[in-house]
């Protein structure tokens, strides 16, 4: 006869099984966010950037701008430049009735760029003044704001700023020896002069003039001298350069590259284009067949991290990864941006309440701040190109969701092998 089980066992069953249904509804809502849309293209919004906003409002008002100033030289910029573009993105997807909002918040955000901590980081005395990465995406935010209003009833006084900053930012450029300019005293970073020189293009399309672009000369000489300097090992823009003439002082890297990508496009398209391909040829991988990810060196070299790249597991740049969701966008390369968007639904960990959602748990909100921009990316200048040939397999998914199995089944394996053995002793012979 069988002895009664005793009570004294339930409680470590019921917690086996509370485990095991956790670990596989884990794994479900993985396999669902692997599965689901996670971009919204040119047109649609992306689920999630309403409360992506939301937390990040939240959060900048707790601090969150001083706070991610601690950690890189341009945390609080950064944070708040990419909240106000995050919004007009968004704002351009409303209808006209709907924009004010949007516009709101986006002033809200470029205000702080003029403010003492929006500048505390950079010198006065550079050529524009403050230096071409905080007068760069300041610029682009602000052309921005204005692009959010009717063009008869832009306000004047932020057509007025707009002109003149462009005008400083393009007197610089005609009177620059390099194609870069200085974003730190003795420091350039074509990045930074990329991003500004797609304000000026933005300029020449809120502001067109009757002679023709007012800038247009300027973009040209610009890019003659960038064809001139680039990489030689990756024919690519290279990382940093030398202050006073622009050559290559450092090889392409991953985290430039995803920036560049996704504003050169509103320079000059076929370029981009050009740049773009050699740029996903080299730096888009997947590594152990888990991927697509994006290197923060090419293909064959690799470098130490730092505050830019963040960590570098099996090569791989972490911020690069989430960047180049926009540089795809902008390019209509629908397939590799789905692709890591969903690859960052998945490892980014997003967690989801009525009104808020946030990444890693919202640990680091200038990491939400890249997300919601970089998902709601598209051209503000040029029309969408046409989408690059797909270098994305359609099965990616497959060696994650097969990850995703597994640890969904692990936790009942034990129950199930119990089961087998019980049947398997209920049906040997009589007597042995």
């Amino acid at each position: 006869m069988r002895e009664p089980i005793s009570t004294a066992r339930r409680p470590p069953r019921r917690a086996r099984l509370l485990v095991a249904v956790v670990v596989s509804l884990c794994a479900l809502l993985g396999a669902v966010r692997l599965l689901a849309p996670a971009t919204g293209g040119a047109k649609g919004e992306p689920s999630g950037i309403g409360p992506q906003l939301a937390f990040l409002r939240a959060a900048l008002d707790d601090g969150a701008g001083e706070e991610a100033q601690e950690l890189f030289p341009e945390g609080y910029f950064f944070l708040h430049v990419l909240y106000g573009l995050s919004w007009v993105e968004r704002g351009m997807r409303a209808p006209e009735t709907e924009r004010p909002g949007a516009l709101r918040e986006a002033r809200w955000a470029l205000a702080r760029l003029d403010s003492t901590p929006g500048r505390a980081p950079f010198s006065e005395d550079l050529v524009p003044s403050y230096g071409v990465f905080h007068r760069g995406w300041s610029n682009w935010l602000r052309g921005g704001v204005l692009a959010l209003q009717p063009a008869g009833r832009r306000d004047p006084a932020e057509v007025r700023r707009f002109t003149a900053d462009s005008a400083e930012l393009g007197a610089a450029f005609d009177a620059s020896a390099s194609p870069y300019l200085a974003a730190y005293p003795g420091q350039a970073w074509p990045v930074d002069s990329v991003v500004a020189m797609a304000s000026l293009r933005l300029h020449d399309t809120l502001l067109p003039a009757t002679t023709g672009p007012r800038y247009g000369k300027t973009a040209e000489r610009w890019l003659q001298g960038v064809r001139g300097r680039l990489d030689p090992r990756t024919g690519l823009l290279p990382h940093r350069v030398d202050p006073v003439d622009g050559t290559p002082a450092e090889v392409a890297r991953g985290s430039s590259q995803s920036l560049v990508q996704r504003f050169l496009v509103d320079v000059d398209p076929d370029f981009a284009a050009e740049q773009y391909a050699r740029f996903r040829d080299r730096y888009v991988v997947s590594p152990l067949g888990l991927g697509p990810t994006v290197r923060e060196y090419p293909r064959g070299l690799d470098g130490p991290a730092d505050v830019d790249s963040g960590p570098l597991p099996l090569g791989v740049s972490l911020s690069a990864t989430v960047v180049t969701i926009g540089a795809a966008q902008v390019h209509g390369d629908a397939p590799l941006a789905g692709a890591l968007a969903n690859y960052s639904e998945l490892a980014g960990l997003p967690v989801r309440t009525p009104w808020t959602k946030r990444y890693a748990f919202g640990l680091v909100p200038v990491g939400d701040a890249f997300l919601a921009w970089s998902k709601t990316a598209r051209p503000w200048v040029t029309p969408p190109p046409s989408p690059p040939p797909a270098n994305v397999s359609p099965y990616w998914r497959v060696p994650l969701l097969s990850l995703l199995l597994l640890l969904g089944a692990v936790p009942w394996l034990p129950a199930l092998l119990r089961h087998i053995r019980r049947h398997r002793r209920r049906n040997l012979p009589a007597g042995v």
